[in-house]
């Protein structure tokens, strides 16, 4: 049977009701944020320039700065420019966009770091053979499969959200897009969507170390 969502958007609470410390929170996330953005666009440069740093070690660095910098770009923007809002809404499509967004990132930076640990067991244990282990098709096969990675649990993470039938209220005590406040707001128990969400993102990480 078709599901019929009568909620078309969420009103998010934010961190505080308090306009002066809303301001105050504006200026310093919004700091954050672009020293955030800026530090890792500037590591992707360099490594990417520097033909000294033209090897394995550097080649993970610089794709997990790119993926940090989008991975704060997912929720931050939002979160922020919320703190000047007076409505704070976004709609359903947004809000499971930014769900899927988090997940995937979040995702591949894990598999990532898990890829950069098993680079420095063979550059420490097996150096002889290290460049021929690492060779730059290996390289991109592991870059590809932490896509296929987040990509994958981003898409099952959302789709226990977007099965769920939400008919008011439409509320989240929260200041960001996540997944267990908006559980609370289900039509349905969801007891077993939580036990779902918890397996898959434990099922993930549990796989990657």
């Amino acid at each position: 049977m078709e599901q019929v969502n009568c909620v078309t958007e969420f009103f998010l609470l934010g961190l505080t009701q308090n306009p002066h410390v809303q301001k105050l929170l504006f200026a310093v996330f919004l700091i954050i944020y672009f020293l955030t953005l800026l530090s890792n666009l500037l590591i992707v440069m360099m490594i990417t320039t520097s033909p000294v740093l033209d090897t394995p070690m550097y080649f993970f660095l610089s794709f997990l700065s790119f993926i940090v910098g989008c991975c704060s770009s997912t929720m931050t923007p939002k979160m922020i420019f919320d703190l000047l809002a007076e409505k704070k809404t976004i709609s359903f499509s947004g809000y499971m966009t930014q769900l899927f967004a988090e997940h995937f990132f979040g995702e591949v930076e894990i598999i990532l770091l898990t890829v950069m640990a098993y680079d420095r067991y063979v550059a420490i244990c097996k150096p002889l053979c290290y460049m021929i282990t690492m060779n730059r098709r290996v390289c991109g096969l592991l870059v590809s499969l932490a896509w296929a990675g987040g990509f994958l649990h981003g898409l099952i993470q959302t789709i226990f959200m977007v099965w769920l039938p939400f008919c008011g209220p439409n509320v989240i005590d929260h200041f960001i897009c996540d997944l267990f406040p908006l559980l609370k707001l289900s039509c349905r128990d969801a007891h077993i969507y939580g036990l779902l969400v918890a397996a898959n993102s434990g099922l993930m990480c549990a796989t990657c170390h």
